[in-house]
C-alpha cells in the first residue's frame, strides 16, 4: 500500500476512533518519507480525516431525533442556549466557517466535538467539508513542515 493510502486510511480510523493519534502518525511519516509533497501528504491526511469527522457531523444532524438525546435536551435552559446558536449559526455561516476552521487547524475546541455540533445545528455539509478539510490541511502541512525542518 503506498505512502498516500495508507496516511489516508489512517487518518479516516483516526478520526473515527481517539485512540489513534493522527498527528503522532502524520509526524512519523514526516521523519521518514522522502518523494512525496508535504501537501499531498497533508492532503491525505486531511482528506481521511474529513471522511471519519463527516461520520460525526452525520450522527449530529441525526441525534436530535433519538429519544435519549430529545428526553436531555428539553430543559428550557439547554433549548434556549441551543436556540440561540442556531440563530446565530443560521444567520452567519461565516461564523459557523470562523469556529470550523479554528477547531480543524488547531483542534481547539476538539474538532469531533464541533463536528457533532455542527450537524446539530445545522450547517451546511458542504461548508463543514470544505473549511474543516482547509483548516485540516493547513494542520497536516504545518506538522510536516516544521518536523521537515527540524530533520
Amino acid at each position: 500500500m503506498g505512502l498516500l493510502t495508507a496516511t489516508f486510511c489512517y487518518c479516516i480510523a483516526s478520526a473515527l476512533i481517539p485512540l489513534l493519534n493522527a498527528e503522532a502518525y502524520v509526524g512519523a511519516v514526516a521523519a521518514t518519507f522522502t518523494g512525496h509533497s508535504i501537501w499531498l501528504v497533508a492532503a491525505a491526511a486531511a482528506g481521511g480525516q474529513m471522511v471519519g469527522k463527516v461520520a460525526f457531523f452525520l450522527i449530529g444532524r441525526n441525534s436530535m431525533e433519538w429519544r435519549w438525546v430529545r428526553k436531555k435536551t428539553e430543559s428550557p435552559k439547554w433549548r434556549d442556549a441551543f436556540l440561540t446558536w442556531q440563530r446565530r449559526i443560521g444567520d452567519r455561516p461565516w461564523l459557523a466557517a470562523v469556529v470550523l476552521l479554528v477547531s480543524a487547524a488547531l483542534g481547539f475546541p476538539p474538532f469531533a466535538v464541533v463536528s457533532v455540533l455542527a450537524g446539530q445545528l445545522r450547517v451546511s455539509i458542504t461548508l463543514f467539508v470544505v473549511v474543516g478539510f482547509v483548516g485540516r490541511l493547513l494542520r497536516f502541512a504545518s506538522l510536516l513542515g516544521i518536523i521537515n525542518a527540524l530533520l
